[in-house]
């Protein structure tokens, strides 16, 4: 068990967990016109307001993903300065997890090669596009010099930094992590997403029976994990257990009973030493299209029965890919400082092949602990149990 004694973030819902966390509240969406043109019509989680140029330091890396970065971060930044003095430099470690880095970069360069027949002034893609650009970014934010790394295992990457934090930690090798994951809204993901098939024209409904699919977003979240709190630094939550498999049923579909995504759940509570009846939340996976609802909540139902609270928090903020464990994670731990959690959003009727609660108003408390999922293409599945910190 560790305590997580701050996080941070920035999303569809806000440009900052605060403004996020209220914005839940008031069960309000996220979700607006892209930020660029797309031959097709969707909504998407893009954060709200302008992305300003990052400080001196982090032009050379200038991208969407480092904006958002910067962005998100700042919310986090004075708990992490404190960690850095408490523990020292060499003693914090960085690891953080993106699905598509710097690449909306690389389109625009790509759309200027191909107009004018050069690339654009300051463009530089060893800088700017490759994943370990991300961890340099949060290296230069918070001086953290300790062990770092990125995880990229699509959509559950920013879940299984968790678990790579309680490694580093047991293993002595860092007395703080600094966890987290970002990825920004590009054409890539878009019109990826849209070419299988699964991206909707209009906001999702995840588990409701007539779901159009699903909506992308984007954004930074961030979460301190300390080997002990202390007077200055208290516990918001703890980090109980985390589950992680890969099933690899499929590249882009997951199993349709949910095997990992049972034998993630099933590892988490395991590791966090509880039962499924002591989980009184799941902030599940939801992506809001056929296949996923339905094999979660099987998967949910197999391990839980029908009766836990099963919210998706992707009807707010769209699904933010690489951001969507650490900021869906975010999402339960307020849930258990608030003693309530946003309910799903236009989920009824819901589909009759889900057999688990899907409430659709506020979810009443208090809560002691809470699951929450994070399942990736290639049947990458990851699972997360929080404690409350009382």
């Amino acid at each position: 068990m560790y305590p997580i004694t701050a996080y941070g973030a920035c999303c569809g819902l806000g440009r900052s967990a605060a403004e996020a966390i209220s914005a839940l509240e008031r069960g309000a969406r996220g979700l607006r016109r892209p930020p660029f043109e797309v031959p097709f019509d969707t909504v998407s989680g893009c954060v709200p307001g302008p992305l300003d140029p990052p400080a001196p330091a982090l032009l050379r890396h200038d991208s969407r993903l480092t904006r958002l970065v910067a962005l998100g971060y700042a919310d986090i930044a004075d708990p992490v300065a404190q960690a850095v003095s408490r523990w020292g430099a060499a003693r914090v470690a960085i690891v953080v997890g993106t699905s598509t880095g710097g690449i909306e970069r690389t389109e625009d360069a790509h759309d200027a090669w191909a107009r004018d027949g050069a690339l654009p002034d300051g463009y530089d893609y060893h800088r700017q596009h490759p994943f370990h650009i991300l961890a340099e970014t949060v290296r230069t934010l918070s001086g953290a010099t300790g062990p770092r790394y990125v995880v990229s295992t699509a959509c559950s990457s920013s879940a299984k930094v968790l678990a790579s934090a309680r490694r580093l930690l047991d293993a002595g090798l860092a007395d703080a992590v600094l966890v987290g994951g970002a990825d920004g809204l590009c054409q890539t993901t878009l019109r990826g997403f849209f070419s299988l098939g699964v991206l909707a024209g209009e906001p999702c409904r995840p588990f409701a029976a007539d779901r159009p699919g699903m909506n992308l977003g984007e954004g930074a979240a961030f979460l301190l994990l300390e080997r002990e709190p202390s007077a200055t630094a208290p516990a918001r939550a703890h980090l109980l257990g985390v589950g992680e498999t890969s099933d690899a049923y499929h590249p882009s579909s997951p199993h349709p009973e949910g095997r990992g995504a049972q034998a993630a759940m099933r590892a988490a509570l395991a590791q966090a030493g509880l039962d499924p009846a002591d989980i009184g939340l799941i902030n599940a996976h939801g992506t809001g299209t056929r296949h996923n609802d339905v094999a979660e909540s099987r998967a949910i139902d197999a391990v839980f029965g029908g009766s836990v609270p099963v919210v998706s928090t992707k009807s707010y903020t769209g699904h933010t890919l690489g951001a969507c464990g650490a900021l869906e994670a975010i999402f339960a731990i307020a849930a258990l400082e608030r003693g309530w959690s946003p309910g799903n959003l236009d989920a009824a009727p819901v589909d009759p092949d889900v057999h688990v609660a899907v409430p659709e108003g506020r979810v009443e408390g208090p809560f002691r602990f809470a699951l929450s999922n994070a399942f990736a293409f290639g049947g990458n599945n990851t699972s997360v149990v929080l404690g409350s910190a009382s």
